[in-house]
């Protein structure tokens, strides 16, 4: 006995409504929200967070932090902070040592693996945004880029140059 399977019609996605649409703010959410969930499975995926990542960058640019410097550049509680830079720390990517001139202190850089594991996440935060942005040209990228950092420079002191 053959069972017949029926094709059932292609699922549109219901529109969203235009006032929503409408909303530049609404859309720039929308797209944060989307690329953050893809960025989160992928770079979870390759065994790390997004909290890894940002820890890792700042002290690609900055190799030796204190801790407090690194929370505060983030917004993370220190708390917080010292869970993620333990987890580093024990897969070799980070080390800790004391401040010689404060003891209280203690200064953190990548390892040279480290540096080998950013660049992998990095690779794939490039690549999720070279798909983020595919329908802009150059000029479009560099005009959005610009604009988000005046955003973020009026709404987050962090983000001033310095």
């Amino acid at each position: 006995m053959t069972t017949q399977v029926s094709e059932s019609p292609p699922q549109v996605a219901p529109r969203l409504p235009k006032e929503l649409l409408a909303n530049t703010a609404f859309l720039l959410a929308r797209i944060g929200y989307s690329f953050k969930a893809r960025a989160l499975d992928e770079v979870e995926g390759a065994g790390y967070s997004l909290y890894d990542y940002s820890v890792m960058a700042v002290l690609a640019e900055e190799p030796r932090e204190a801790q407090a410097t690194i929370a505060n550049a983030l917004g993370l509680d220190r708390s917080q902070l010292v869970g993620i830079l333990d987890s580093l720390e024990e897969r070799g990517l980070i080390e800790r040592q004391r401040d010689p001139s404060d003891r209280r202190r203690h200064m953190v850089s990548l390892t040279t693996e480290g540096r080998k594991q950013l660049g992998r996440i990095r690779s794939i935060v490039k690549r999720l945004e070279e798909e983020l942005l595919a329908p802009l040209d150059a000029g479009g990228r560099a005009a959005l880029h610009g604009i988000l950092l005046d955003l973020a420079r009026h709404h987050d002191p962090r983000c001033c140059a310095a």
